[in-house]
């Protein structure tokens, strides 16, 4: 895997678009909460990687990101946070959403 160099932001984004796509269906309401945190442009470009990723890849760089960066406990809270705020965002949180969250809430911490 390649080690990857992303801001705070972009990790941010990859975090909450992955919880976004997870049930392969991305809600209005989720991408406007998840554009509400960053900026159009990493939005975009963090989009696409997501897209294009597979499903132990995006887990793998999301556990490498955390190991590497040092994050806070209270940036941990509230990144968590947010991605129960992406799933919440379209009124229903399904049973996809329901088993990446215990998994992101176990890497992350």
């Amino acid at each position: 895997m390649k080690n990857n160099d992303w801001t705070r932001e972009e990790f941010l984004a990859y975090v909450l678009l992955y919880a976004a796509h997870c049930d392969y269906f991305e809600d209005s309401a989720e991408l406007n909460f998840i554009l509400s945190k960053v900026d159009d442009k990493t939005f975009h470009r963090i989009h696409t990687e997501v897209v294009v990723d597979a499903e132990d890849q995006k887990l793998d760089k999301i556990q490498q990101y955390v190991s590497e960066n040092n994050l806070s406990q209270s940036e941990k809270e509230a990144i968590i946070r947010d991605i129960k705020n992406v799933f919440f965002a379209d009124g229903t949180v399904d049973i996809f959403e329901k088993n990446l969250f215990a998994v992101l809430k176990k890497i992350i911490g």
